[in-house]
């Protein structure tokens, strides 16, 4: 009831910007276009966790980007996810790079989303990241990308809220914490292009977790990658100086 009652007010009651306060709009064109994936690029925590795909992000963890990311989420500003889910559109196709740019060739692309522990769901009254990467999904297949939505992962024992903890916290507290859903592998054909989706990454801890219990699950299909909305400015490999093998990651 909770999220049908925002999806209702989103639509009937007015609005300011969520990321400047411009009155009378969701988003206005200076930050919207902060969403618009021009900034998008190959993003890499240091130090990265064992197991981390390679990820994309399509915009900078901050400002505009930060507001709209945390008022979907956590304030139930639903609308927020059309312009989120272009956004993340944007990192897929790079994070599958030329094949899917070019059309894909036929070859099927499924986005799987990390999945939120049920409490979350629950508190916040809808699961953003699902949210947003069916917003991803409809985008790239108007683009003529045959792309759908799994969501194969749960949670398969309790973790403690992420907040506060570092990098090792981090990847001590998800270690193990997630696996396929009964019936989930079938829905994942062989030879499908599988990308995780998430809306931010910090230490890559989630993703690495999340990639670790698909190829536990399967051989048959293949983890080409991952894709985040946003990614904070220091972990954007073209913003340091990189090593061979983040270099070579990221081509």
């Amino acid at each position: 009831m909770r999220g049908w009652w925002q999806e209702l007010a989103g639509l009937v009651l007015p609005v300011d910007c969520t990321g400047c306060g411009a009155a009378r709009v969701l988003l206005c064109a200076g930050c919207a276009q902060a969403l618009s994936g021009a900034a998008a690029g190959c993003v890499r925590p240091s130090p990265g966790p064992a197991g981390l795909p390679v990820v994309y992000a399509a915009a900078v963890y901050e400002e505009a980007v930060r507001e709209a990311v945390l008022a979907h989420k956590e304030r139930g500003v639903l609308p927020l996810a059309g312009p989120l889910g272009a956004a993340l559109a944007v990192a897929v196709r790079a994070a599958v790079g030329a094949a899917v740019r070019a059309g894909g060739a036929g070859q099927e692309l499924v986005l799987v989303p990390v999945p939120s522990a049920r409490r979350q769901v629950r508190a916040r009254g809808h699961d953003p990241v699902r949210r947003i990467a069916l917003a991803a999904a409809g985008r790239l297949r108007r683009a003529g990308v045959p792309a759908r939505v799994a969501a194969v992962l749960r949670h398969v024992r309790p973790v403690a809220d992420q907040a506060g903890l570092g990098a090792r916290e981090r990847r001590e507290n998800l270690a193990g914490a997630l696996g396929v859903r009964p019936g989930g592998v079938v829905r994942l054909p062989p030879g499908a292009r599988i990308v995780l989706v998430d809306d931010v990454i910090t230490t890559g801890a989630t993703l690495a977790e999340a990639a670790r219990a698909l190829r536990a699950a399967t051989a048959a299909a293949a983890v080409a990658g991952a894709a985040v909305v946003a990614a904070p400015p220091g972990s954007f490999v073209r913003n340091r100086s990189t090593t061979r093998t983040e270099q070579r990651s990221c081509e």
